[in-house]
């Protein structure tokens, strides 16, 4: 079953359930899948990698939106939001812990043959094709400086 068949399938038994935060969040979800289908240039197909990165991008949004709120003293948007992160983030592959993190990315740096600072881009090339949906890219990219800086 695809990412896509989930969501539906999920859509339905949170109406069931009268579980409006899931629902909410679910039809979003199910609403950029939808953009993300039909979208110019697309094959008419979401794929489990697109709808992952699809996730990823409202979960973000998610974050940032209840950040805002939070800084504006509205706490009651700000935990609904975070709610439906929190229910998003379930379709989300695990995250790596740090550690794991790290000893892939100094895997990938000794395959590339990478010195130091000025192979930045090389390394961040490949790390972000291999840890896609598995670390934010801005995690990786500060482990990434840092363990080509030492």
């Amino acid at each position: 079953m695809t990412l896509f068949d989930q969501i539906s399938e999920d859509i339905k038994k949170a109406m069931l359930a009268k579980d409006k935060v899931a629902l909410d969040a679910l039809r979003g979800v199910k609403k950029e899948f939808l953009e993300a289908k039909t979208a110019k240039g697309g094959d008419g197909e979401l794929h489990d990698d697109q709808a992952i990165r699809c996730m990823q991008k409202l979960c973000k949004q998610r974050k940032e939106s209840a950040e805002m709120y939070a800084a504006a003293g509205r706490n009651e948007l700000a935990e609904e939001e975070l709610a439906q992160m929190r229910v998003i983030e379930q379709y989300l592959p695990k995250q790596l812990s740090e550690d794991e993190l790290v000893d892939r990315l100094k895997n990938i740096i000794s395959e590339l043959g990478a010195q130091g600072p000025k192979d930045m881009g090389k390394v961040m090339g490949t790390a972000t094709k291999a840890l896609a949906g598995l670390a934010d890219g801005k995690i990786i990219s500060a482990k990434v400086k840092e363990l080509l800086n030492n």
